[in-house]
């Protein structure tokens, strides 16, 4: 009686987005264990992502799955205890103090290299690409890093600060190409062996530190796809350090996806397996945090380039699966794919941005046109 009931609220759920079970349409859900809608109604997203883990369900479009479940805004119906323990975790606690924030490089950055360099470009840039004119992952991420160094107005012999430097795809390309000299900092052991040896020879010092401890002077700045990681209780910190350590005359970019609505939280499924205490900022948050210290100068949008990136990283990361040597779970793989597509399904719905934010201390004087083509 009750499966029967959890099923039936279920399917009236997924039926205003056009979704069906066991139906035909690649979007449509094929279940294998009628227990799946006691646990979509009580555990929301989180249970949704460990059923799929485990087997209980499948999908042939997970992307366009979740872009339909976000587009009707059905999830907003399923309020769950994970749901409110996170907002109230996220309200009564900063989960991104200096001694939280080494979870997120212990949980996901420090996977495996491999893991990365068989779903990434060659420079292994872990961020939404610029498909201007292209279908080509690695000409879209060149694009990407071209774009941001344009409206940097990078000049030879300049010091730019990367704040949160991955592996060094952007440190290597901005010395390399733009005659500057690079100080790329991240809390990844992993990344750093990476970047290290991709700068080797290069005007690029790599270092394992928090941004919070960053002390010195520079002429540009910028941050590619960190700031996710930074916490609204820190928001108005991070662009203190920012501020601090930029010249009066200097330009600070920030490439961060955003989100529609201000939160304290995130979701539970993400924060368990993906990137522990991770926060979407607002434009709201942005703007406030950064008031009396910055001028806006630009806010570009390019949102969709998003769901072309991870569907990319997609198709790279199945083909090495069945390539790698060693393999991975199959559990493994089922977690990466729902977190790859069900992002890319809400970039494809709009309820998550791209935005790269351009900014500046003073504020630029003249005609300035800030770079969009490449």
């Amino acid at each position: 009686m009750l499966e029967k009931f959890f099923r039936t609220q279920v399917e009236q759920l997924l039926d205003r987005a056009g979704i069906a079970i066991n139906g035909s349409a690649p979007w449509d859900m094929d279940v294998h264990d009628n227990r799946l809608f006691q646990r979509i109604l009580t555990q929301g997203n989180l249970g949704l992502g460990e059923a799929y883990m485990e087997g209980w369900w499948d999908c042939r479009a997970l992307d366009e799955f979740f872009f339909r479940i976000l587009r009707a805004g059905i999830n907003r119906n399923v309020v769950t205890p994970s749901l409110l323990l996170g907002a109230l975790a996220g309200h009564l606690f900063n989960l991104q103090l200096p001694s939280r924030s080494l979870s997120v490089a212990r949980k996901h950055y420090n996977l495996g290299n491999d893991l990365f360099r068989g779903m990434l470009d060659s420079n292994m840039n872990y961020s939404c690409g610029y498909w201007h004119n292209t279908a080509d992952l690695q000409e879209a991420q060149e694009q990407k890093l071209k774009l941001i160094f344009n409206k940097l107005m990078l000049e030879p012999g300049m010091k730019v600060l990367d704040i949160g430097c991955g592996w060094g795809g952007a440190a290597k390309t901005a010395a390399e190409q733009y005659g500057v000299h690079v100080t790329g900092v991240t809390i990844s052991t992993e990344q750093v062996k990476v970047a290290r040896e991709l700068c080797r020879n290069l005007p690029v010092t790599i270092r394992l530190l928090d941004y919070r401890d960053i002390d010195e002077q520079f002429d540009r700045i910028y941050s590619i796809g960190m700031f996710e990681h930074v916490g609204y209780k820190n928001y108005r910190t991070y662009f203190e350090v920012a501020r601090r350590c930029l010249s009066d005359e200097g330009l600070f970019l920030l490439h961060t996806i955003g989100g529609n609505e201000s939160v304290g939280s995130t979701d539970p499924w993400i924060s368990r397996y993906i990137f522990p205490n991770s926060m979407i900022p607002s434009a709201r948050q942005i703007t406030s945090a950064s008031e009396g210290l910055f001028v806006l100068e630009d806010w570009h949008v390019f949102s969709h380039d998003y769901y072309l990136t991870l569907k990319s990283w997609e198709r790279n990361f199945e083909e090495h699966c069945n390539t790698a040597r060693s393999g991975y779970p199959v559990h493994f793989r089922r977690m990466w794919r729902y977190y790859l597509l069900s992002c890319a399904g809400a970039f494809l719905a709009r309820t998550l941005q791209l935005w790269q934010v351009l900014l500046s201390p003073k504020g630029l004087v003249g005609p300035v046109r800030i770079a969009r083509e490449v």
